[in-house]
């Protein structure tokens, strides 16, 4: 570098150290202590002048968006927003909402945390609350798509386990006992009782099953679309999975479904103490056996002499 453009380099840097002072200033709060929500983490701060934030990328991935980078990831919420605003033409209260809410996202709040030499941006933490409230009232106006349906479960979890913390904390604020109860009290109840609402939610299928799958059967892996698996593998996995649980379990597991108004998976049906470890250990061994198998044919050949469907016969070497 010349000794102009050291100087230029300089000039820059004593610049932008100059603007990060003027940024408000973290007090509390590291990425080694997230606010943990199921599987979730989302890192959150107290500013110096008391303002809560969660950060940006905790926020999107809170409500089970991707969190993509650049300008493109990082204006994704307020991309839904807007969104829900121009398609919600029947509810103007709602329109206006998302509108405002969108308004917001797109400005997030910048700020300087202890040992980070760059700016951390993130949103006052009530904008989650009213982030849920716009994708809960969305859904309720049929206004998601379908591959967005997984963020308003994801919002009603949020929204149920905030409401328990929240009494809880007024509580002991009235009483005075929160002087005396653990630090993360709160915390541990928040995500003993999400983990539960999310359990229907958090994947259960390897992807490694997919991914022999596709191989056996002579297809393409990855798709081109992301989520695209072809209709008959569900039969497939009826005769893979829940014909070799247990005897009768995919009939009392379809009765079960049948009583419910909202669909869903089948071994999200499955008895968290029982049902779903041991769903957990027969995936386990059947991935490994498509690892083995040649093809389909062959796959299915193995998977009887290991696993074999109950109410068959199963044929001897004579």
């Amino acid at each position: 570098m010349t000794p102009e453009q050291r100087s230029e380099s300089a000039r820059k840097a004593a610049l932008a150290k100059a603007e990060m002072q003027k940024l408000p200033k973290a007090t509390h709060g590291s990425t080694d202590h997230p606010l943990k929500i199921g599987h979730v983490e989302i890192s959150c701060y107290v500013l110096d002048d008391g303002t809560r934030v969660l950060s940006q990328r905790g926020l999107q991935s809170g409500v089970g968006m991707s969190t993509g980078g650049g300008s493109a990831g990082e204006q994704r919420l307020a991309v839904f927003a807007q969104s829900v605003a121009d398609k919600a033409i029947g509810n103007k209260e709602l329109s206006v909402r998302s509108a405002e809410l969108s308004e917001r996202l797109r400005t997030p709040i910048r700020f300087r945390v202890p040992g980070q030499g760059r700016p951390v941006y993130g949103y006052e933490a009530t904008v989650l609350a009213d982030l849920c409230d716009v994708i809960l009232e969305a859904r309720s106006g049929k206004l998601l798509q379908k591959q967005q349906e997984h963020i308003a479960a994801q919002a009603e979890v949020l929204v149920r386990g905030f409401a328990r913390v929240g009494i809880i904390a007024l509580v002991d604020e009235a009483t005075g006992y929160q002087k005396d109860r653990d630090k993360d009290a709160l915390a541990q109840i928040l995500e003993a009782f999400v983990a539960k609402e999310l359990q229907p939610y958090v994947k259960t299928f390897p992807s490694d099953y997919y991914e022999q799958l596709f191989r056996l059967r002579g297809l393409q892996y990855p798709p081109e679309r992301a989520s695209y698996r072809p209709q008959y593998f569900g039969i497939l996995t009826n005769n893979i999975v829940y014909d070799r649980l247990a005897p009768g379990v995919r009939r009392e597991l379809k009765k079960e479904a049948a009583k419910d108004e909202k669909k869903g998976k089948l071994h999200q049906r499955l008895t968290p103490d029982m049902g779903h470890p041991k769903l957990r250990e027969h995936l386990a061994s059947v991935t490994a056996i498509m690892k083995l198998s040649k093809d389909y044919d062959d796959f299915i050949a193995n998977l009887n002499k290991i696993h074999t469907r109950y109410g068959d016969t199963v044929p001897l070497d004579l």
